[in-house]
């Protein structure tokens, strides 16, 4: 495979896992996209879809990470896309528990935690630190938008993943809100890989 479509996958998991997600959660009875995370649409009888979405994003950034380590400006970067990538895995092999309320009928928050939802969360933690991480190693210092514009994005990334961490542990003020938070993260965290794919192809 060659270096271009390696590094082209890295600007189409993000668009592609996005639209996945939306499609999936929009026919799902009781699931409230601003509440619920994500993971929650891998649960019940068509969870095979969001599982599905979860290996398929993991393995074209994953390809990206490749594409990184061979022609990209960072090897410690590549290796922290590989990582969020692994955590994208992770979080497709593994089911999350049930949380706020979703699937329709359980608590808001169990107090059983199975090890599948353990393995999933873990997943979940190391891939969202690695990709905020791989923010800052990514600033190139020959372009300052470039630079701003990725620093930004790792703050912005980890703060609201945060917020979204807090809401789904049933924290009052945010807990209506940790599927919006969720998606905002990961909006600026796939926007920002798919423009990192772009100026190390194009530019």
């Amino acid at each position: 495979m060659g270096d271009q479509l390696l590094l082209a996958c890295g600007m189409a998991a993000g668009p592609l896992f996005t639209i996945a997600y939306l499609l999936v959660g929009a026919g799902r009875v009781g699931y409230r996209p601003f509440r619920h995370p994500i993971s929650s649409l891998a649960l019940g009888r068509a969870g095979w879809a969001q599982t599905a979405n979860f290996l398929f994003a993991g393995s074209l950034s994953l390809t990206f990470a490749v594409g990184l380590w061979r022609v990209g400006p960072s090897r410690w970067g590549a290796l922290l896309i590989g990582a969020w990538a692994v955590g994208l895995l992770g979080a497709g092999a593994f089911r999350t528990d049930p949380v706020s309320g979703y699937p329709p009928g359980t608590p808001d928050q169990l107090q059983r935690h199975t090890l599948a939802g353990a393995l999933h969360d873990l997943s979940s933690l190391i891939g969202f630190l690695a990709l905020a991480v791989a923010c800052f190693v990514f600033t190139l210092p020959s372009s300052t938008g470039w630079t701003f514009y990725s620093i930004a994005s790792g703050v912005l990334f980890a703060t609201t993943m945060a917020l979204a961490s807090a809401a789904f542990d049933q924290h009052q003020r945010w807990v209506d809100l940790g599927g919006l938070f969720q998606r905002i993260s990961l909006t600026i965290g796939w926007t920002w890989q798919t423009l990192l794919a772009v100026r190390i192809l194009y530019t």
